[in-house]
């Protein structure tokens, strides 16, 4: 049975109470426009950012994901710490871009996280989330290295068949430790999938508030 990650679930739990404390709250006078408060919408146009920056990397030819790793250098060049940072360092942990670095964006992630005032809400669970699945991804690839190379010397210091059966026995090992990796990043492909959706909600919620001021019945 696949477990999902309960960071991931938990954050949407908190933002599924944070949207019900909102639509269920007090109304507010008539002829009085209700506004959503400025850490929400704050909120929800950095997770739009991100959301679009992360797109272009996995959808993108070289050209755009090559545009997209340095608007978001830029970015954190200009004003590092915050969500700048978190950008650029899941820039650098979303695969198949050729300026993929998981190990400097672990070093991004654990700064932002030493110094959690930086950010806002929703970005520290994003940020934890991300910085749980970049600390397996490189501790399955060091493990991963160790196995071939055991495997290897095994293979010089023995040909013969026992030393076959522990090179089999290595191989399957290392098969399982990459069936944990990629269980780990569809999980977290989900989870960015649900922040997307909550995105969309909270856009459609703020659409459809009135758009005029002090209009009275």
């Amino acid at each position: 049975m696949r477990r999902e990650p309960t960071t991931a679930l938990a954050l949407l739990m908190t933002l599924a109470i944070a949207g019900c404390a909102s639509l269920s709250g007090d109304p507010a006078p008539r002829g009085n426009v209700v506004l959503p408060p400025a850490s929400e919408l704050q909120a929800s146009t950095a997770i739009a950012g991100t959301l679009d920056l992360l797109q272009r990397l996995l959808q993108g030819g070289p050209a755009e994901q090559a545009e997209a790793i340095a608007a978001a250098r830029s970015a954190y060049d200009e004003s590092p710490r915050g969500g700048a940072q978190l950008r650029y360092a899941l820039a650098l942990a979303a695969p198949r871009h050729p300026a993929r670095d998981p190990v400097l964006s672990q070093k991004l992630l654990r700064e932002l996280l030493a110094a959690p005032e930086t950010l806002l809400p929703l970005e520290r669970s994003l940020a934890l989330i991300e910085l749980q699945r970049v600390d397996t991804e490189l501790r399955l690839t060091a493990e991963n290295r160790r196995l071939v190379a055991e495997a290897e010397r095994e293979r010089n210091r023995d040909r013969g068949t026992s030393g076959a059966a522990t090179s089999a026995a290595l191989t399957r090992r290392l098969q399982t430790e990459m069936d944990e990796n990629a269980r780990l990043r569809k999980a977290l492909d989900e989870a960015r999938a649900k922040l997307d959706a909550v995105a969309t909600i909270e856009q459609n919620i703020n659409e459809r508030k009135p758009s005029t001021e002090g209009r009275r019945p």
